[in-house]
């Protein structure tokens, strides 16, 4: 996530702090920020923006005078990244004693009907009773999929007849959901391959009878500028509430994370980090700028760790290395949970300072 940014935003920040500061070598290097979002796929006028503020801040007698000028400089960066993909509010507002109900919208392929799967999981270990409804009925095969998902996470699905009328299949939904004294109900709706009238009018329609209390487009991080024009056009007919960022782990620019919200006004609430129904992980813009200039994601890591590791197993190697009982066959359990965390690689990137460290291994 986000390597070639990091990269690219490193050096830029590198040439700036090197040698005596001074106004000019400041503005030479912050085009060399701008020219590090441009090859991220942030839209233009945004890393304009970006970097003007940037500029603004660091030419101060803040930076200039400063003892260590090259930490001031990363300061500022990371306050404007943090500006820019923020605020955020990741919660989702609840009715409680009363059915709240999710409409997720996208683009045929961007991992909505997964998102839908992923999100119900999240909910579901949050103590909530969700029900899914699966009004994409033109794709029998989507119909399926979220029936298959919901079967491995234990969550009913309220499915309509392929070719059916996807609004009375949403209120059919909706009466069985609290009927069932469901919490959450979330509308698996229709994507096409591209954003065109049928699909807009039949999104309103379901907008209007069922009057969703949040609104999210899920869309593939790595179409890049394609993602944000297409939240916007969105955003535009549907007034959305949040955006779900999917395939961010394989997402080397970060171009829409760092557009979308600047662009269309509309906070990233939830990012889509792998294949499994885990992989859903709220949007924290610091967290996110700290990971972008290879500052590390200590959160990232212990949250990681409490989903991957089994704390049984963990707790019991602990207690055998404190009372001198450690074996090899203790060590071969320590190794196996240590690879469920993935990769050296991946988790030095989220320690702080090590971020450059773990560019090496490719060498």
């Amino acid at each position: 996530m986000f390597e070639s940014i990091t990269t690219n935003l490193t050096e830029a920040i590198g040439s700036i702090a090197r040698g005596r500061l001074t106004e000019s070598n400041i503005r030479e290097g912050v085009k060399k920020v701008r020219q590090a979002l441009l090859e991220a796929d942030v839209n233009y006028d945004v890393a304009k923006r970006f970097t003007d503020a940037v500029a603004e801040q660091a030419v101060g007698d803040r930076v200039l005078k400063a003892v260590k000028p090259a930490e001031q400089i990363v300061g500022i960066v990371h306050e404007q990244l943090v500006q820019l993909m923020g605020p955020t509010n990741v919660e989702i507002p609840l009715r409680r004693g009363d059915l709240t109900i999710l409409m997720m919208t996208g683009l045929q392929g961007a991992g909505k009907t997964t998102t839908c799967g992923k999100l119900a999981q999240r909910l579901k270990k949050d103590g909530l009773e969700v029900m899914l409804v699966a009004a994409d009925l033109q794709r029998p095969a989507a119909i399926e999929q979220l029936q298959t998902l919901g079967q491995q996470i234990g969550v009913p699905v309220h499915a309509g007849a392929p070719g059916g009328n996807p609004v009375e299949t949403c209120l059919e939904g909706r009466k069985a959901a609290k009927k069932a004294d469901a919490d959450v109900l979330i509308l698996d709706t229709a994507g096409r391959l591209h954003v065109d009238d049928e699909l807009m009018k039949q999104l309103e329609r379901i907008d209007n009878r069922l009057a969703p209390h949040q609104v999210y487009f899920v869309c593939d991080a790595m179409t890049g500028q394609d993602a944000v024009n297409s939240a916007k056009a969105f955003n535009d007919a549907l007034e959305l509430d949040g955006v779900v960022l999917t395939k961010m782990d394989g997402d080397t620019r970060g171009g829409a994370a760092l557009s979308i919200r600047a662009v269309t006004g509309v906070p990233i609430k939830f990012i889509g980090v792998g294949e499994t129904l885990d992989g859903l992980d709220t949007f924290e813009p610091e967290r996110m700028a700290g990971r972008i200039l290879g500052m590390g994601d200590v959160v990232g890591l212990v949250r990681q760790a409490q989903d991957s590791l089994d704390a049984d197993v963990m707790a019991d190697t602990q207690k055998r290395m404190q009372e001198g009982n450690f074996t090899l066959d203790d060590f071969l359990k320590a190794m196996d949970q240590m690879k469920k965390l993935g990769s050296m690689k991946s988790i030095m990137k989220l320690i702080p300072g090590m971020g450059q460290l773990s560019a090496m291994l490719d060498q």
